[in-house]
């Protein structure tokens, strides 16, 4: 298949290593710079190349900010039979720009940073395709993710935002706040360690991709949950309640079970 990846950044420049075994890839990127440590690939810097590979498929690897203005720049440029694809963290607003262009697509979210790029460690990870896309472009995705080891779902646009609010933009936003909390001073303790090396690795992401997540239209509702636990807690702790608090602990041991 012929294959064509916009943005040269980390998930891009990933993509088109795990693709370009198996197909013809491209990769556009504007900027020069960020293409010269791409191989086994043609660099494309304009967009009037991307019309020469007549890409079958074109995968935007923009970050979500930039992901619709990236089709919009090479839309002229690319056949009307190429399927239209995204890996955005957030599907707002793509399910409208989709239908605008009339064109096929094929949404996706492999729920996997750069750093895991090691084909074994992605057995532990998953990949959503949305299921509105187009049937030849899911069976694509599938097989490729397959390949990889990833656990596939599928979701439509809107179940998919709420449900990377749940399960992303909560420990997101708790180890966020713990992260904010914590100061120059030795701490021992296990569970101590464990919260300071996830938190580690989170703020290793890049700002962006954190940022996608926690603007999701769907996290205030979830973030505001946290706030009311939060309230109720404190309120528990400042009146030495030990009898609420131990319904607390039994209502959230509850819920891990469920």
């Amino acid at each position: 298949m012929k294959i064509c990846i916009l943005g040269a950044g980390k998930m891009g420049t990933w993509l088109t290593d795990a693709l370009c075994l198996q197909h013809e890839v491209a990769i556009y990127d504007p900027d020069m710079e960020r293409l010269r440590f791409v191989f086994n690939t043609q660099r494309l810097t304009k967009p009037e190349e991307i019309a020469e590979f007549a890409p079958e498929l074109l995968i935007n690897a923009a970050n979500l900010k930039y992901t619709i203005p990236a089709f919009e720049s090479v839309m002229d440029f690319i056949p009307a039979s190429c399927i239209l694809s995204d890996i955005a963290s957030v599907k707002t607003g793509l399910e409208d720009f989709y239908k605008k262009t009339g064109r096929r697509f094929v949404s996706t979210h492999p729920m996997f940073g750069p750093t895991f790029g090691n084909l074994k460690e992605l057995r532990q990870h998953h990949a959503i395709i949305i299921s509105e896309s187009d049937h030849m472009g899911k069976t694509f995705f599938k097989d490729f993710f397959g390949s990889l080891g990833l656990n596939i779902h599928e979701y439509s646009f809107e179940e998919h935002d709420q449900t990377i609010a749940y399960s992303l933009s909560v420990p997101f936003a708790s180890t966020l706040v713990f992260a904010a909390c914590m100061k120059k001073q030795d701490a021992p303790g296990t569970t101590f360690r464990k919260h300071h090396d996830i938190a580690k690795g989170l703020l290793s992401e890049d700002d962006y991709l954190l940022t996608e997540i926690l603007m999701n239209p769907f996290t205030t509702g979830q973030v505001e949950k946290i706030r009311q636990e939060l309230k109720g807690l404190l309120a528990l702790i400042e009146n030495k309640d030990t009898e609420g608090l131990q319904g607390f602990l039994k209502k959230v041991r509850h819920n891990i079970e469920e």
